[in-house]
């Protein structure tokens, strides 16, 4: 192995003034988990939905996914500019999301109302990451939170606004 790609990934001490900045990293690592988490769920009812409202489920949810697969490069990269290194296995991004598979295939119906409740719930994580990053002097990640929530709370909306 050549000496240029033996280089193991280290968080670095970045000095921007922000405090706290292990904290923060944890918090926009359970949102990079979340999102995939969502990415992942979005997806499969994409792939599995049927039934008359085959057509705007598919195309709500595949805007949904693409969305959040980008969304989830952005935290993970505000990770790293903070100096810490993001999730890198399967398993840890399991293990930190609230995201959680229902036991059963669901219908339409349920697929659109336990993605609501999804999204109202990393929404709400990102309200906590908004605080944290305003309490600790960084408007970078409170910017990117907010923007994030913006997006969970649309999506949860139209979410629910369908399955009426």
């Amino acid at each position: 192995m050549s000496d240029e790609m033996n280089v193991t990934p280290k968080a670095d001490k970045v000095k921007t003034g922000i405090t706290k900045t292990k904290a923060l990293a944890d918090s926009l690592a359970n949102a990079v988990a979340d999102t995939y988490r969502l990415v992942f769920k979005t997806h499969a009812y994409h792939w599995n939905v049927e039934g008359p409202m085959f057509f705007s489920i598919h195309h709500l949810t595949e805007e949904q996914y693409n969305d959040m697969f980008a969304a989830a490069d952005v935290v993970a990269e505000r990770i790293r500019a903070l100096g810490h290194l993001a999730p890198m296995s399967l398993s840890a991004i399991m293990d930190m999301s609230v995201i959680k598979d229902l036991k059963e295939t669901p219908s339409a119906q349920e697929m659109v109302e336990d993605l609501a409740k999804d999204h109202t719930t990393v929404a709400r994580r990102f309200h906590e990451l908004i605080t944290l990053a305003e309490e600790n002097g960084d408007p970078v990640t409170a910017d990117l939170a907010t923007a994030r929530s913006a997006f969970h709370e649309q999506a949860a909306w139209m979410l629910r606004a369908t399955s009426k």
